[in-house]
Protein backbone atom coordinates (compact mmCIF):
# COMPACT_ATOMS: atom_id res chain seq x y z
CA UNK A 1 0.00 0.00 0.00
CA UNK A 2 1.33 3.45 -0.93
CA UNK A 3 1.93 5.85 1.95
CA UNK A 4 1.64 9.66 1.78
CA UNK A 5 1.93 12.50 4.21
CA UNK A 6 -1.22 14.18 2.86
CA UNK A 7 -3.99 13.33 0.42
CA UNK A 8 -5.66 16.36 -1.17
CA UNK A 9 -9.14 15.47 -2.42
CA UNK A 10 -10.34 17.76 -5.19
CA UNK A 11 -8.33 19.23 -8.07
CA UNK A 12 -10.00 22.61 -8.32
CA UNK A 13 -7.92 25.70 -7.61
CA UNK A 14 -8.16 25.20 -3.85
CA UNK A 15 -6.91 21.62 -4.10
CA UNK A 16 -4.09 22.23 -6.56
CA UNK A 17 -2.89 25.30 -4.63
CA UNK A 18 -2.92 23.28 -1.40
CA UNK A 19 -0.99 20.41 -2.99
CA UNK A 20 1.49 22.93 -4.39
CA UNK A 21 2.07 24.58 -1.00
CA UNK A 22 2.50 21.19 0.69
CA UNK A 23 4.89 19.85 -1.92
CA UNK A 24 6.98 23.02 -1.83
CA UNK A 25 7.30 22.46 1.90
CA UNK A 26 8.65 18.96 1.33
CA UNK A 27 5.54 16.86 2.01
CA UNK A 28 4.81 13.68 0.08
CA UNK A 29 1.44 14.47 -1.50
CA UNK A 30 -1.21 12.67 -3.53
CA UNK A 31 -3.85 14.73 -5.36
CA UNK A 32 -7.09 12.87 -6.16
CA UNK A 33 -10.14 13.87 -8.19
CA UNK A 34 -13.07 11.81 -9.46
CA UNK A 35 -13.00 13.75 -12.74
CA UNK A 36 -9.93 15.85 -13.50
CA UNK A 37 -8.31 19.24 -12.95
CA UNK A 38 -10.76 22.18 -12.81
CA UNK A 39 -13.60 19.86 -13.85
CA UNK A 40 -16.20 21.56 -11.66
CA UNK A 41 -16.36 24.99 -9.97
CA UNK A 42 -12.85 26.12 -10.91
CA UNK A 43 -13.47 25.41 -14.59
CA UNK A 44 -17.04 26.66 -14.70
CA UNK A 45 -16.26 29.98 -13.03
CA UNK A 46 -16.12 33.53 -14.37
CA UNK A 47 -12.57 33.49 -12.87
CA UNK A 48 -12.73 36.93 -11.37
CA UNK A 49 -9.80 37.95 -9.17
CA UNK A 50 -11.46 40.57 -7.02
CA UNK A 51 -11.37 42.21 -3.62
CA UNK A 52 -14.37 44.53 -4.07
CA UNK A 53 -17.67 43.38 -2.63
CA UNK A 54 -16.04 40.84 -0.31
CA UNK A 55 -17.33 39.86 3.10
CA UNK A 56 -15.16 41.73 5.67
CA UNK A 57 -13.63 38.44 6.84
CA UNK A 58 -12.61 37.51 3.28
CA UNK A 59 -11.21 40.90 2.33
CA UNK A 60 -7.73 40.45 3.88
CA UNK A 61 -7.38 37.08 2.13
CA UNK A 62 -8.45 38.57 -1.19
CA UNK A 63 -6.06 41.52 -0.86
CA UNK A 64 -3.17 39.12 -0.21
CA UNK A 65 -4.27 36.87 -3.06
CA UNK A 66 -4.31 39.73 -5.55
CA UNK A 67 -0.66 40.42 -4.79
CA UNK A 68 0.20 36.75 -5.34
CA UNK A 69 -1.68 36.70 -8.67
CA UNK A 70 0.65 39.44 -9.98
CA UNK A 71 3.57 37.03 -10.26
CA UNK A 72 1.86 33.65 -10.00
CA UNK A 73 2.67 32.85 -13.64
CA UNK A 74 6.36 33.36 -12.89
CA UNK A 75 6.21 31.15 -9.81
CA UNK A 76 4.37 28.36 -11.64
CA UNK A 77 6.38 28.72 -14.83
CA UNK A 78 3.34 28.97 -17.11
CA UNK A 79 0.73 31.57 -18.07
CA UNK A 80 -2.43 32.15 -16.03
CA UNK A 81 -3.69 34.90 -18.40
CA UNK A 82 -4.11 37.13 -15.38
CA UNK A 83 -5.16 40.68 -16.27
CA UNK A 84 -5.47 43.49 -13.73
CA UNK A 85 -7.94 45.80 -15.44
CA UNK A 86 -10.41 46.45 -12.64
CA UNK A 87 -13.90 45.48 -11.52
CA UNK A 88 -17.03 47.58 -12.00
CA UNK A 89 -20.11 46.91 -9.88
CA UNK A 90 -23.02 48.66 -11.61
CA UNK A 91 -26.08 50.30 -10.09
CA UNK A 92 -29.19 50.03 -12.24
CA UNK A 93 -31.55 52.04 -10.03
CA UNK A 94 -31.71 54.26 -6.96
CA UNK A 95 -31.77 51.38 -4.46
CA UNK A 96 -28.69 49.73 -5.99
CA UNK A 97 -26.98 53.12 -6.12
CA UNK A 98 -27.28 53.47 -2.34
CA UNK A 99 -26.21 49.85 -1.77
CA UNK A 100 -23.04 50.34 -3.77
CA UNK A 101 -22.26 53.69 -2.18
CA UNK A 102 -22.53 52.09 1.28
CA UNK A 103 -20.35 49.16 0.20
CA UNK A 104 -17.66 51.52 -1.09
CA UNK A 105 -17.61 53.49 2.16
CA UNK A 106 -17.35 50.30 4.22
CA UNK A 107 -14.55 48.80 2.18
CA UNK A 108 -12.61 52.05 1.99
CA UNK A 109 -12.70 52.06 5.79
CA UNK A 110 -11.19 48.55 5.70
CA UNK A 111 -8.26 49.75 3.60
CA UNK A 112 -9.34 48.82 0.07
CA UNK A 113 -8.64 51.31 -2.70
CA UNK A 114 -12.20 51.36 -4.01
CA UNK A 115 -13.81 54.29 -5.83
CA UNK A 116 -17.46 55.32 -6.02
CA UNK A 117 -18.45 56.54 -9.48
CA UNK A 118 -21.46 58.83 -8.87
CA UNK A 119 -22.73 59.23 -12.42
CA UNK A 120 -23.04 57.56 -15.79
CA UNK A 121 -20.35 59.70 -17.37
CA UNK A 122 -17.90 58.59 -14.67
CA UNK A 123 -18.68 54.93 -15.38
CA UNK A 124 -18.43 55.28 -19.16
CA UNK A 125 -15.13 57.14 -18.88
CA UNK A 126 -13.72 53.83 -17.63
CA UNK A 127 -15.87 51.43 -19.67
CA UNK A 128 -17.41 53.16 -22.71
CA UNK A 129 -19.45 50.06 -23.62
CA UNK A 130 -21.62 50.41 -20.51
CA UNK A 131 -25.22 51.53 -21.03
CA UNK A 132 -26.21 55.20 -20.65
CA UNK A 133 -28.90 53.91 -18.28
CA UNK A 134 -26.45 52.92 -15.55
CA UNK A 135 -26.69 55.44 -12.72
CA UNK A 136 -23.41 54.75 -10.88
CA UNK A 137 -20.89 52.09 -9.92
CA UNK A 138 -18.01 51.04 -7.75
CA UNK A 139 -14.60 50.63 -9.35
CA UNK A 140 -11.63 48.72 -7.97
CA UNK A 141 -8.65 49.26 -10.25
CA UNK A 142 -6.59 46.47 -8.65
CA UNK A 143 -9.19 43.77 -9.34
CA UNK A 144 -8.97 41.64 -12.46
CA UNK A 145 -9.45 38.18 -13.91
CA UNK A 146 -7.54 35.11 -15.07
CA UNK A 147 -8.22 32.08 -17.23
CA UNK A 148 -9.37 29.03 -15.23
CA UNK A 149 -8.04 26.39 -17.62
CA UNK A 150 -4.67 28.11 -18.04
CA UNK A 151 -4.32 28.56 -14.30
CA UNK A 152 -5.19 24.93 -13.64
CA UNK A 153 -2.68 23.76 -16.25
CA UNK A 154 0.01 25.95 -14.71
CA UNK A 155 -0.54 24.47 -11.26
CA UNK A 156 -0.67 20.91 -12.60
CA UNK A 157 2.62 21.38 -14.42
CA UNK A 158 4.24 22.68 -11.24
CA UNK A 159 2.86 19.74 -9.22
CA UNK A 160 4.34 17.24 -11.65
CA UNK A 161 7.74 18.93 -11.39
CA UNK A 162 7.51 18.78 -7.59
CA UNK A 163 6.81 15.04 -7.67
CA UNK A 164 3.19 15.10 -6.49
CA UNK A 165 1.35 11.87 -7.26
CA UNK A 166 -1.68 12.75 -9.38
CA UNK A 167 -4.67 10.40 -9.41
CA UNK A 168 -7.45 11.53 -11.73
CA UNK A 169 -10.74 9.85 -12.72
CA UNK A 170 -10.93 7.96 -9.41
CA UNK A 171 -13.68 8.63 -6.91
CA UNK A 172 -12.67 8.71 -3.26
CA UNK A 173 -15.10 6.37 -1.52
CA UNK A 174 -13.90 6.62 2.06
CA UNK A 175 -11.67 8.61 4.36
CA UNK A 176 -10.30 6.13 6.87
CA UNK A 177 -10.22 7.16 10.52
CA UNK A 178 -8.60 5.06 13.25
CA UNK A 179 -8.85 6.00 16.94
CA UNK A 180 -9.96 9.53 16.02
CA UNK A 181 -7.14 10.13 13.53
CA UNK A 182 -7.04 10.05 9.74
CA UNK A 183 -5.32 6.86 8.61
CA UNK A 184 -6.02 6.48 4.89
CA UNK A 185 -8.21 7.01 1.86
CA UNK A 186 -9.87 4.45 -0.37
CA UNK A 187 -10.71 5.24 -3.98
CA UNK A 188 -12.63 3.25 -6.55
CA UNK A 189 -9.32 1.64 -7.58
CA UNK A 190 -6.90 1.62 -4.63
CA UNK A 191 -6.24 2.26 -0.96
CA UNK A 192 -3.56 4.58 0.40
CA UNK A 193 -2.22 5.21 3.88
CA UNK A 194 -2.05 8.90 4.78
CA UNK A 195 -1.35 11.00 7.84
CA UNK A 196 -3.62 13.85 6.77
CA UNK A 197 -6.40 14.74 4.35
CA UNK A 198 -7.38 18.09 2.91
CA UNK A 199 -10.94 17.85 1.65
CA UNK A 200 -11.43 20.42 -1.12
CA UNK A 201 -14.17 18.65 -3.05
CA UNK A 202 -16.73 21.45 -3.16
CA UNK A 203 -20.34 20.32 -3.39
CA UNK A 204 -19.22 16.69 -3.05
CA UNK A 205 -17.36 17.18 0.21
CA UNK A 206 -20.26 16.20 2.46
CA UNK A 207 -20.47 12.77 0.78
CA UNK A 208 -17.18 11.90 2.47
CA UNK A 209 -17.80 13.65 5.78
CA UNK A 210 -21.29 12.42 6.60
CA UNK A 211 -20.14 8.82 7.29
CA UNK A 212 -17.80 10.40 9.86
CA UNK A 213 -20.71 12.15 11.53
CA UNK A 214 -19.91 15.68 10.34
CA UNK A 215 -20.98 17.97 7.50
CA UNK A 216 -21.10 21.57 6.37
CA UNK A 217 -24.59 23.03 5.75
CA UNK A 218 -24.65 24.02 2.10
CA UNK A 219 -27.17 24.59 -0.62
CA UNK A 220 -26.26 23.80 -4.24
CA UNK A 221 -27.77 26.34 -6.59
CA UNK A 222 -26.39 26.54 -10.09
CA UNK A 223 -25.10 29.41 -12.19
CA UNK A 224 -25.57 29.41 -15.96
CA UNK A 225 -22.67 30.57 -18.13
CA UNK A 226 -22.53 31.63 -21.78
CA UNK A 227 -19.32 31.97 -23.78
CA UNK A 228 -19.43 33.77 -27.12
CA UNK A 229 -17.32 33.52 -30.23
CA UNK A 230 -14.30 35.86 -30.28
CA UNK A 231 -15.14 39.49 -30.98
CA UNK A 232 -13.15 42.73 -31.15
CA UNK A 233 -12.10 44.16 -27.77
CA UNK A 234 -14.99 46.00 -26.09
CA UNK A 235 -14.45 45.44 -22.36
CA UNK A 236 -11.35 45.32 -20.16
CA UNK A 237 -12.99 45.14 -16.75
CA UNK A 238 -15.02 42.49 -15.00
CA UNK A 239 -18.59 43.78 -14.82
CA UNK A 240 -21.09 42.86 -12.13
CA UNK A 241 -24.27 44.27 -10.66
CA UNK A 242 -25.52 44.97 -7.18
CA UNK A 243 -27.42 41.89 -6.05
CA UNK A 244 -25.21 39.43 -7.95
CA UNK A 245 -27.75 38.40 -10.61
CA UNK A 246 -25.39 38.92 -13.57
CA UNK A 247 -21.65 39.19 -14.22
CA UNK A 248 -19.41 39.20 -17.26
CA UNK A 249 -16.04 39.88 -18.79
CA UNK A 250 -14.17 39.56 -22.05
CA UNK A 251 -11.47 36.89 -22.10
CA UNK A 252 -7.98 37.51 -23.41
CA UNK A 253 -8.95 35.60 -26.58
CA UNK A 254 -11.87 37.98 -27.26
CA UNK A 255 -14.67 35.68 -26.10
CA UNK A 256 -17.33 37.09 -23.80
CA UNK A 257 -17.98 35.00 -20.67
CA UNK A 258 -21.23 36.01 -18.97
CA UNK A 259 -23.14 34.45 -16.10
CA UNK A 260 -26.49 34.40 -14.35
CA UNK A 261 -27.16 34.72 -10.66
CA UNK A 262 -28.02 31.73 -8.50
CA UNK A 263 -30.64 29.43 -10.06
CA UNK A 264 -32.46 26.39 -8.73
CA UNK A 265 -30.74 23.13 -9.71
CA UNK A 266 -32.86 20.08 -10.52
CA UNK A 267 -30.19 17.67 -9.22
CA UNK A 268 -29.28 16.23 -12.63
CA UNK A 269 -25.57 15.98 -13.44
CA UNK A 270 -24.39 13.86 -16.34
CA UNK A 271 -20.88 12.54 -16.93
CA UNK A 272 -19.38 12.68 -20.41
CA UNK A 273 -16.11 11.28 -21.72
CA UNK A 274 -13.71 13.81 -23.22
CA UNK A 275 -10.11 13.76 -24.42
CA UNK A 276 -9.19 14.97 -20.92
CA UNK A 277 -11.15 12.16 -19.24
CA UNK A 278 -14.60 12.12 -17.60
CA UNK A 279 -16.23 15.47 -17.03
CA UNK A 280 -19.46 16.43 -15.24
CA UNK A 281 -22.10 18.26 -17.27
CA UNK A 282 -25.00 20.33 -15.95
CA UNK A 283 -27.32 21.78 -18.57
CA UNK A 284 -28.92 25.16 -17.89
CA UNK A 285 -32.54 25.88 -18.84
CA UNK A 286 -33.20 27.97 -21.94
CA UNK A 287 -34.96 30.56 -19.81
CA UNK A 288 -31.76 31.31 -17.90
CA UNK A 289 -29.83 31.90 -21.12
CA UNK A 290 -32.47 34.29 -22.39
CA UNK A 291 -32.29 36.25 -19.13
CA UNK A 292 -28.49 36.46 -19.25
CA UNK A 293 -28.61 37.81 -22.80
CA UNK A 294 -31.37 40.32 -22.02
CA UNK A 295 -29.33 41.68 -19.11
CA UNK A 296 -26.22 41.79 -21.30
CA UNK A 297 -28.07 43.94 -23.81
CA UNK A 298 -29.35 46.20 -21.05
CA UNK A 299 -25.93 46.67 -19.44
CA UNK A 300 -23.72 46.56 -22.56
CA UNK A 301 -25.99 47.57 -25.45
CA UNK A 302 -25.49 45.90 -28.82
CA UNK A 303 -23.69 42.79 -27.55
CA UNK A 304 -26.80 40.63 -27.31
CA UNK A 305 -26.50 39.69 -30.97
CA UNK A 306 -23.04 38.16 -30.47
CA UNK A 307 -23.05 34.48 -31.55
CA UNK A 308 -22.87 31.89 -28.76
CA UNK A 309 -20.06 29.34 -28.90
CA UNK A 310 -20.85 27.34 -25.76
CA UNK A 311 -23.03 27.37 -22.65
CA UNK A 312 -23.01 25.37 -19.44
CA UNK A 313 -23.99 25.53 -15.77
CA UNK A 314 -21.93 25.14 -12.63
CA UNK A 315 -22.81 24.40 -9.02
CA UNK A 316 -22.15 26.55 -5.98
CA UNK A 317 -21.39 25.21 -2.51
CA UNK A 318 -23.32 28.01 -0.80
CA UNK A 319 -23.00 28.27 2.98
CA UNK A 320 -25.50 30.10 5.22
CA UNK A 321 -23.20 33.13 5.45
CA UNK A 322 -21.77 32.75 1.90
CA UNK A 323 -18.14 32.41 3.04
CA UNK A 324 -16.08 29.21 3.24
CA UNK A 325 -15.02 26.78 5.91
CA UNK A 326 -11.24 26.72 6.37
CA UNK A 327 -10.66 24.59 9.42
CA UNK A 328 -9.57 21.36 11.03
CA UNK A 329 -12.56 19.07 11.59
CA UNK A 330 -13.28 18.89 15.32
CA UNK A 331 -12.69 15.44 16.77
CA UNK A 332 -10.86 13.99 13.74
CA UNK A 333 -7.12 14.59 13.87
CA UNK A 334 -5.56 15.15 10.46
CA UNK A 335 -8.76 16.08 8.57
CA UNK A 336 -8.92 19.61 7.20
CA UNK A 337 -11.76 21.09 5.16
CA UNK A 338 -11.73 23.87 2.57
CA UNK A 339 -15.23 24.16 1.10
CA UNK A 340 -18.27 26.41 0.89
CA UNK A 341 -16.62 29.07 -1.26
CA UNK A 342 -20.08 30.12 -2.43
CA UNK A 343 -19.12 31.04 -5.98
CA UNK A 344 -16.18 33.32 -5.23
CA UNK A 345 -13.26 31.08 -4.27
CA UNK A 346 -11.20 31.29 -7.46
CA UNK A 347 -9.40 34.50 -6.50
CA UNK A 348 -8.60 33.17 -3.03
CA UNK A 349 -7.02 29.92 -4.22
CA UNK A 350 -3.33 30.87 -3.87
CA UNK A 351 -3.96 32.03 -0.27
CA UNK A 352 -6.43 29.37 0.86
CA UNK A 353 -4.05 26.74 -0.50
CA UNK A 354 -1.34 28.01 1.84
CA UNK A 355 -3.78 28.21 4.75
CA UNK A 356 -5.02 24.63 4.30
CA UNK A 357 -1.44 23.36 3.90
CA UNK A 358 -0.54 25.00 7.21
CA UNK A 359 -3.60 23.59 8.96
CA UNK A 360 -3.01 19.99 7.88
CA UNK A 361 0.69 20.29 8.71
CA UNK A 362 -0.04 21.46 12.24
CA UNK A 363 1.27 24.98 11.69
CA UNK A 364 -0.38 28.27 12.64
CA UNK A 365 -1.87 29.66 9.44
CA UNK A 366 -0.89 33.29 9.97
CA UNK A 367 -4.46 34.48 9.35
CA UNK A 368 -7.46 35.16 11.53
CA UNK A 369 -9.73 32.22 10.68
CA UNK A 370 -12.32 32.83 13.38
CA UNK A 371 -14.98 33.59 10.74
CA UNK A 372 -14.23 30.37 8.81
CA UNK A 373 -14.56 27.77 11.56
CA UNK A 374 -16.23 24.43 11.07
CA UNK A 375 -18.53 24.74 14.07
CA UNK A 376 -19.92 28.23 13.42
CA UNK A 377 -22.97 26.54 11.86
CA UNK A 378 -23.75 24.44 14.91
CA UNK A 379 -27.25 25.89 15.18
CA UNK A 380 -27.65 27.05 11.60
CA UNK A 381 -29.27 25.40 8.60
CA UNK A 382 -28.30 25.90 4.97
CA UNK A 383 -29.83 28.92 3.28
CA UNK A 384 -27.24 31.47 2.26
CA UNK A 385 -27.82 34.19 -0.28
CA UNK A 386 -25.44 34.89 -3.13
CA UNK A 387 -24.94 38.63 -3.13
CA UNK A 388 -21.90 39.06 -5.35
CA UNK A 389 -20.02 36.59 -7.48
CA UNK A 390 -17.35 36.44 -10.14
Amino acid sequence: MDKFDVAVIGAGITGVATAYALAKGGAKVVLIDRFGPAAMASGWTLAGVRQSGRHPAELPLAMEAVEIWRTLHEELGAPTQYRRKGNLRLARNADEYEQIRAMVASQQASGLDLTFLPGNADVRAIAPAVSPGIVGASFCATDGHADPQATSAAYMGALKRLGVTIVMAEKVEEIGVTAGKVSGVRTSARSMAVDGVVLAAGVMGNELMKPLGVSVPIETPMVAVIRSVPIAPVLEQVIGVSGGDWAGRQQADGRLRITSGALAWNGVMDTVQTDAGPRPVIRPPLSSLREIIEKLDHLLPGLGATPIEECWAGLLDLTPDAIPVLDRVPGIEGLVVGMGFSGHGFCLGPVTGRILADLVSGRAPGHDLSSFTFDRFRDTAAGGRLELHG
